[in-house]
């Protein structure tokens, strides 16, 4: 068959296609606007320019020491600047940045930083004891260990000591601020590593792509309708999907990165009022804590402030105690395998007419695709056909489109699992409204979302099944006014023993990160179908009116 005359003379080339990567929004930003301001943190200012300077010294530095395309470089940091770096210098080499979060123990660490390859690991003093816990546990096993580069945040007042031969700023002095970048050779090349718990097992390494978090970051700005120059304040931890690429969108808008080393009430509204701030994400446990918290740390904000908010669907009373202080809130929906977002509850004009009740419900829900996703449905996942428009029909949330991970890391038959049909399953299950507005109706695989953050149900109750005393166990969530959602478990005790909750909640701590206690313990018989399994549904009834324990 003869080529079509578009097909000829019309090919790609170094003139009309390069590959698409976020490290380019940062070098345009330092070109147009070189003296903005890029950050900041306690006392320090920077740049554009100086920000980029500081990102290929990183880059450099990293070279000089082996660092090369394909390499993992992990980073254990709170928001501050060494961290908005890193989203730049690491990729800027061809490696791969693992941000981890700094909430999990030693051994969660230790796996992480084995499986990913970890040549090289950026640490903050305030994480050291984790740090050196999981770097004796890959000594022990004869693992390599990786280069650690220690960061002394000046704002940290606390203990902690340094675990490598070199602090960062120094290692950034070993840097050329002229170093010669390059985009990666394919825009599918990866450009970040996320951990993500699972139901059983180990966690799963999300891998993202260098077109991937361009296409987020650009669609953030789209679907935000960010204006250039905003100011962001860090209160989103930037190793949860990588702050949701936002290190990435506000470099594309020239933006004011206002970094946020602890998150507390006084802490967030200072700098919304001092730093005149526009923009933040967060849990919906923040936006609660901000409207929970006394009218006099309030006070002095006049100026419109905009905010994201995801995470387990946010009640009602949130989204109105946010319209009340002023805040224009915005609910997304996503996973780590979508790079965070990718889907927004658009407001559409005639839901200013609502009431505020009726206006809540129809922000609370998970919304349409966003602008560079392809597609977000619900649909039978055994029959992979659409659910009805009704909002009524169950089915499981799916994605489509460039927003979606590469993959799990050295894990293809989990890869495999997700995107059978050609689509991503996201495990939770949903209804499509009339509207085409997808709501979320339940967690197919009993994952806890807690401020943010997820939680195995399986992973808490293999822990809670360690203890001599437990018969049986069942974690399920219990809605929290806080948190969103906590742990509780429903236990089965071995009779004869006499153990109470407080002997539980210790029990976990030994072993399980703080966010992943129960804050619930409850004992009897559990129920039961014929055949032997925990009946979750009827425990999910019981778990409101379970009693939280101090842990």
């Amino acid at each position: 068959m003869a080529a079509s005359m578009y097909e000829v003379g019309l090919d790609r080339n170094a003139a009309n296609f390069v590959q698409q990567s976020p490290l380019t929004f940062i070098e345009r930003s330092a070109q147009v606007y070189p003296d903005r301001l890029a950050v900041i943190h306690g006392a320090t200012r920077r740049t554009w320019s100086q920000m980029y300077a500081r990102c290929r010294q990183l880059a450099a530095a990293l070279t000089r020491v082996g660092v090369k395309r394909f390499d993992t470089v992990a980073v254990m940091l709170p928001n501050t600047p060494p961290m908005a770096e890193a989203h730049f210098g690491i990729p800027m080499t061809g490696a791969v940045l693992c941000a981890l979060n700094t909430r999990l123990d030693a051994s969660a660490i230790a796996f992480m930083l084995e499986h990913s390859e970890a040549k090289v690991v950026i640490v903050d003093r305030e994480f050291s004891v984790v740090m050196k816990g999981a770097l004796a546990a890959l000594k022990a096993s004869g693992r390599p260990l990786p280069k650690v580069i220690d960061v002394d945040d000046p704002l940290y007042s606390g203990t902690g000591e340094r675990l490598g031969d070199i602090e960062y700023d120094d290692f950034l002095a070993s840097g050329d601020a002229n170093f010669a970048w390059s985009l990666p050779p394919d825009e599918w090349d990866s450009i970040c590593l996320n951990y993500t718990s699972g139901t059983t097992g180990n966690p799963k390494g999300v891998v993202y792509s260098h077109r991937g978090a361009h296409s987020n970051a650009v669609s953030n700005v789209l679907d935000w309708d960010m204006p250039r120059h905003p100011v962001y304040l860090w209160v989103l931890p930037m190793f949860h999907c990588n702050g949701w690429c936002f290190p990435w969108t506000i470099a594309a808008r020239a933006g004011v990165n206002v970094c946020l080393r602890k998150v507390d009430a006084q802490s967030i509204f200072d700098a919304i009022r001092t730093h005149k701030v526009t923009h933040y994400c967060g849990a919906p446990i923040v936006h609660n804590m901000l409207i929970n918290a006394p009218a006099e740390m309030k006070q002095g904000i006049t100026h419109k402030v905009r905010a994201l908010v995801a995470g387990a669907a946010p009640p009602a009373a949130m989204i109105e105690g946010m319209e009340r202080m002023g805040f224009d809130i915005t609910h997304v929906y996503g996973l780590t395998e979508t790079y965070g977002p990718a889907s927004v509850c658009v407001k559409q004009d005639e839901w200013l007419s609502e009431d505020a009740g009726e206006r809540a419900r129809l922000n609370a829900r998970q919304g349409v695709r966003y602008h560079l996703q392809t597609g977000i449905t619900v649909m039978d996942p055994a029959t992979m056909t659409p659910v009805p428009h009704d909002g009524e029909t169950i089915g499981e949330i799916m994605f489509r489109g460039n927003i979606t991970m590469k993959g799990y890391l050295k894990n293809p038959s989990a890869t495999e699992a997700a995107f059978a049909g050609g689509w991503f399953h996201s495990g939770d299950l949903a209804v499509m409204h009339p509207d085409g507005y997808v709501k979320i109706k339940d967690r197919s695989k009993d994952i806890i979302i807690s401020g943010g953050e997820n939680i195995s149900s399986i992973e808490v109750e293999d822990v809670l099944y360690r203890h001599p005393a437990v018969l049986a166990a069942a974690v399920v969530a219990k809605p929290d006014d806080k948190w969103g959602e906590t742990p509780c478990a429903f236990l089965e005790v071995r009779p004869g023993e006499d153990v109470k909750p407080e002997d539980i909640v210790a029990h976990c701590k030994q072993h399980l990160a703080g966010f992943k206690v129960p804050r619930a313990v409850v004992f009897g018989e559990l129920p039961k179908t014929s055949t032997g399994k925990i009946q979750k549904f009827e425990l999910r009834k019981r778990a409101g009116s379970a009693k939280a324990i101090d842990v």
